[in-house]
């Protein structure tokens, strides 16, 4: 990792901590309760937050050796994040078009679960992303969906995984989840 994009990472560590983290019981998503919680939109939704997020979020990407086609998510949590990749990608001269995986189908038109797939070449191999990551059901839903319009994920990744069975959840089906931070590398003084 080149020096500017250490000194990106660690001014997003101090947003995500000033902007998304609290410490205080609160049930997820996942139904789980937890003592803390980091609400990622609260600094993907930032302008500064949105582009460093999408600076190294774009950086694991081009990290990888197969070429990624595309950049997606569920939404609500991946529509910052994927805009933010897609757009990074057109400045570095290597765009990415960005998609979105509905939570339901589009119930009249079209009735796709994908939005924007019609910017993607058939059978691209696409980058999933997600702002947190606990137990990495939200992930596995996307990935099932992607799959089934004929679509390769070929990298899934994570602002900030949470360390708590995403990790494994996803390994279990043949996936490896990437992150910027994970929960002890965030908490870390």
């Amino acid at each position: 990792m080149s020096k500017d994009l250490i000194q990106m990472r660690q001014r997003l560590k101090e947003l995500l901590l000033k902007k998304s983290y609290r410490e205080g019981r609160i049930t997820l998503t996942s139904g789980k309760e937890s003592d803390f919680y980091i609400d990622g939109k609260q600094t993907t939704l930032d302008a500064e937050g949105a582009y460093l997020c999408g600076m190294l979020l774009y950086d694991l990407i081009r990290s990888q050796e197969d070429k990624i086609g595309g950049v997606g998510g569920m939404t609500l949590g991946a529509d910052p994040l994927v805009t933010a990749v897609s757009i990074v990608s057109y400045l570095e001269g290597a765009s990415l078009p960005a998609f979105i995986v509905r939570k339901e189908p589009k119930s009249h038109g079209t009735e796709n679960y994908i939005e924007g797939k019609g910017n993607l070449a058939e059978g691209a191999r696409v980058a999933l992303l997600e702002d947190v990551v606990t137990t990495g059901g939200t992930l596995l839903q996307v990935i099932e969906r992607v799959k089934s319009q004929g679509f390769e994920v070929g990298l899934v990744a994570t602002v900030v995984d949470r360390q708590e069975g995403g990790v494994e959840a996803l390994a279990a089906q043949g996936y490896k989840l990437l992150a910027v931070f994970t929960r002890e590398e965030l908490l870390a003084p």
